[in-house]
């Protein structure tokens, strides 16, 4: 409906307050303005026109000497700018066609003046779009040809009474084609670092865009993986002693509602920050405060957590916070899928520049297949990579396996200016 409001009854677009003209006549633009195929340049080219027409009536005052003005040499004029209407599409053929026409209008004797700068639109154009060679030919074209007319041919030319010009004549006309040559190159220097600046931001938007996709699923995967091996567990045990066992099997389903509705509000979270991300998070995320309830869902699964802290607990930053938290569930996540050990320490220990985390158990490996995408120590080394910290994870000598991750603690003024990602604000 506003599309159709838009388009008027059947006809095109229209903007609000503007009507379908307001970038001009349909008839004037042509191609999208995204510098592609660019619409013609008709207000700079008018502009040009009426100034070269103008300009050369008072130059010709001061050059008696010089054929005057005649209808033919107006023409000419308007040749040499009207073709400048096609210069963004056509640079190359209109830096020739300009040179040449004006070279023209200076050998029928008519008198120097506006028309060279016609020549300088059309080489800016050509340089500016990549027609180096074609814009520097046109010009060394225009030099040359000037010195013939004015050395050489001047007395086959009109208008017959004059001499050849002085040479000293000849350094303006050099400094002339100098300053178009240097002042295009300079407008192509700055156009393409613009468009390499343009890129750059696009690779940066593109860079970030990925970085958030890639937290958002480690976010995900992290919530998920816990709670669906929580899930999977008491739903084994749940079918098991449905018979023999009824209380049990009920206490079984009602970990299983707890953990899905937990896992259901943490998603939730995670998805209204991917569709709203200039907004502020509903809930905190989670850290190193939750780790009760950690400990009580894993014990739901049927696996004892013992829990040590170490050193003196101060606030920790909140991407710290949710890094460290995040790192003790996947590795209790680990226990319950692929240990047969149902009992795990985990080891806090706060220390003035980093955080320590150690996750054992006592094994040994079940060996069977626990399902999963296998990603959760990569995610956990990622979360870490991104805080300057590290991951270890292997087995122990004695048996069983360890995870250990250093995260480094930021100070003072780093410590407020982290994000809940560990990113800098």
């Amino acid at each position: 409906m506003d599309e159709q409001r838009a388009r008027g009854p059947g006809g095109p677009p229209t903007s609000r307050g503007g009507g379908p003209w307001r970038q001009g006549p349909p008839r004037w633009n042509h191609g999208p303005r995204d510098g592609t195929a660019r619409g013609l340049p008709w207000p700079t080219t008018l502009a040009l026109t009426a100034f070269v027409q103008i300009g050369s009536g008072f130059a010709a005052h001061g050059q008696q000497d010089r054929t005057a003005l005649t209808p033919l040499a107006r023409v000419l004029l308007l040749l040499a700018t009207a073709v400048l209407l096609f210069r963004h599409r056509h640079p190359a053929a209109v830096v020739s066609a300009t040179t040449g026409l004006t070279l023209v209008y200076l050998g029928a004797g008519f008198p120097y003046g506006p028309v060279l700068v016609a020549v300088a639109v059309a080489c800016f154009a050509a340089v500016v779009a990549g027609h180096r060679r074609a814009a520097w030919g046109a010009v060394a074209g225009l030099w040359a040809g000037h010195l013939l007319l004015s050395h050489w041919l001047y007395r086959r030319l009109p208008p017959g009474d004059d001499g050849a010009r002085p040479w000293s004549g000849e350094l303006v006309v050099a400094v002339w084609v100098v300053a178009i040559v240097a002042v295009s190159e300079l407008g192509r220097v700055r156009r393409e670092q613009r468009a390499k600046e343009r890129a750059e931001r696009a690779r940066a938007a593109e860079r970030r865009a990925d970085e958030e996709r890639l937290r958002m699923a480690r976010e995900l995967h992290d919530v998920l993986a816990h709670s669906i091996s929580v899930i999977n567990v008491q739903a084994g045990v749940g079918l098991a002693l449905l018979d023999s066992d009824p209380e049990q099997a009920r206490t079984a389903l009602t970990t299983i509602k707890a953990a899905s509705k937990e896992a259901l509000g943490e998603v939730r979270q995670v998805l209204d920050t991917l569709r709203a991300p200039g907004e502020a998070p509903r809930a905190p995320a989670p850290g190193l405060d939750r780790l009760p309830e950690l400990v009580e869902q894993a014990g739901g699964a049927g696996l004892t957590v013992d829990v040590t802290t170490e050193g003196t607990r101060a606030k920790l930053p909140p991407g710290v916070d949710l890094a460290a938290f995040r790192v003790v569930q996947e590795a209790l996540t680990n226990v319950v899928r692929h240990s047969g050990s149902r009992h795990a320490r985990v080891l806090v220990r706060h220390a003035g520049s980093a955080l320590t985390l150690r996750i054992d158990d006592d094994g040994p490996a079940t060996g069977a297949e626990a399902g999963g995408s296998g990603n959760g120590l990569a995610g956990m080394r990622e979360r870490a990579a991104a805080l300057g910290g590290t991951i270890e994870a292997g087995p122990r000598p004695f048996g069983g396996f360890r995870v250990t991750a250093v995260l480094p603690l930021p100070s003072g003024r780093d410590a407020k200016g982290r994000t809940a990602t560990g990113e800098d604000q």
